[in-house]
């Protein structure tokens, strides 16, 4: 969807169909989206002065603090990376890169583009494809050449034998029929030797993949290889080879890095792991050496890619840590500065479990009804075991680590255990199972009850 069709309240509607509460972080980041399309609007003498404000989310685990990012990106088809702070180290130690990160995201939005880019020539491809298989069909299985002077190969001399006005005819009704009969389906499980290129093997260089290709230059010559495909299988090869020829590469790497630099999103989540406080001695110095080398790439650098080097100043960063054991002002100073709004996310309640298995779009009660129907058990549920659920969660989050809406995969999978195994065995008829408190109550076998606390206080 396009930024400029969306306004904040639409942007916090569009979110609300996947995730529940948690108002005060839809609000700051439907803002945040919006003032990236006010910006491109304003006049030249400012827009480069206007830098977004980035966002920190405070909030314990499972409450939907990546499911927003993660959305907000999809919703405005815009080049996002999510990236844990603690799989970063201080430069000079063994680990990955933080400029990686803008690597890394600069590829999610080359593959983003040059999908939209085949997608447009698909059409054109598919023909070209068809017209390709037709030729293959048509021909028949290459034969080895007869043996000649080398020395005529190495000049060109090679003969090759020209066709007769009688076999030019023969095989154009051939490639006809064939055509045909691509057109019909009815040679889908034909089986033909299709010449594939092999992809260029790749290096491992700080937790990122570098293809060799890429750092030769494309200066080799690419391998191919052949391949004994169904007719089905190189109708899908040869349309992909097709749209790669169609598109332009340049242009797939240019508006590729432009919408890195004013669209991309990158969200680091675990960002409180990497807080120290500043008495600390020992790994707690690695620590802050992360968040220094974060920094600059925050601030606003540039980074050389293999596209081109990519500059981050207008990039929006939302960062995100539980924060229970650390304090965001334990995070280096200027850090803190680059990140000027701050929203908290609340634990879940009773009410929040309730509306997350009924009211999202992807909710588990219709996940399970699904994946259920397949082997035709019709899965229903009472409002009474819907309640009974969204206690049981609440019980086990106070009564054990709080991990937010993950804790309704753990009561599903105890709940639904027996039918899950049995479904779909021969044995077993299609039937309906329809949940009620009575049957949450009984297999949840009271884990997930509150504790009586009494007997603890003096």
């Amino acid at each position: 969807m396009n930024e400029q069709q969306l306004t904040p309240r639409q942007i916090v509607h569009e979110l609300d169909r996947f995730i529940v509460g948690q108002d005060e972080a839809k609000k700051a980041v439907a803002i945040a989206l919006r003032n990236r399309y006010r910006r491109s609007r304003v006049g030249d003498n400012l827009r480069d002065e206007i830098i977004p404000k980035n966002i920190l989310m405070i909030g314990p685990t499972g409450v939907g603090k990546t499911e927003i990012a993660r959305r907000l990106s999809r919703l405005v088809c815009a080049p996002f990376i999510k990236v844990e702070a603690t799989k970063f180290t201080e430069v000079g130690y063994v680990g990955r890169d933080v400029e990686s990160i803008v690597r890394d995201l600069t590829e999610n939005a080359v593959r983003m583009v040059r999908k939209e880019h085949e997608e447009r020539v698909m059409p054109r491809a598919r023909v070209l494809a068809e017209e390709r298989l037709s030729d293959i069909l048509a021909h028949g299985p290459k034969k080895s050449q007869p043996a000649g002077n080398p020395l005529d190969f190495l000049l060109g001399k090679q003969k090759e034998h020209q066709p007769s006005s009688e076999e030019v005819t023969a095989l154009a009704r051939r490639k006809e029929d064939i055509r045909q009969q691509l057109m019909r389906g009815e040679i889908e499980d034909t089986e033909l030797e299709l010449e594939v290129e092999e992809e260029a093997p790749t290096l491992e260089v700080g937790g990122s993949s570098i293809s060799l290709g890429d750092m030769m230059g494309n200066m080799m010559p690419r391998r191919t290889r052949m391949r004994h495909v169904k007719v089905r299988d190189a109708r899908r090869i040869l349309t992909d080879q097709e749209a790669a020829k169609l598109i332009d590469s340049d242009a797939v790497q240019e508006e590729a890095v432009r919408r890195t630099e004013q669209n991309g999103i990158v969200f680091i989540d675990e960002i409180d792991k990497i807080a120290s406080s500043s008495n600390a001695h020992g790994p707690d110095v690695s620590r802050e050496g992360v968040q220094r080398d974060i920094l600059p790439i925050v601030e606003g650098c540039t980074v050389n890619t293999k596209y081109g080097a990519v500059k981050t100043d207008h990039m929006l960063f939302i960062a995100a840590g539980a924060f229970h054991v650390s304090k965001v002002s334990d995070l280096i100073p200027e850090l803190q500065g680059r990140f000027p709004v701050h929203v908290k996310l609340k634990s879940l309640t009773k009410e929040d479990f309730k509306q997350i298995m009924t009211v999202p779009e992807n909710a588990l009660t219709k996940q399970y009804q699904a994946l259920l129907a397949v082997d035709k058990v019709m899965l229903t549920f009472e409002d009474s075991a819907i309640d009974a659920i969204a206690e049981a969660a609440c019980n086990a989050n106070e009564n054990a680590e709080d991990i937010g809406a993950r804790r309704l995969h753990a009561i599903f999978e105890q709940l639904l255990e027996d039918v899950l195994f049995n479904a779909g065995d021969e044995n077993m008829p299609p039937f309906d199972l329809n949940l009620d408190d009575a049957y949450v109550n009984e297999h949840l076998k009271g884990e997930n009850r509150p504790k009586d606390i009494r007997k603890f206080i003096l």
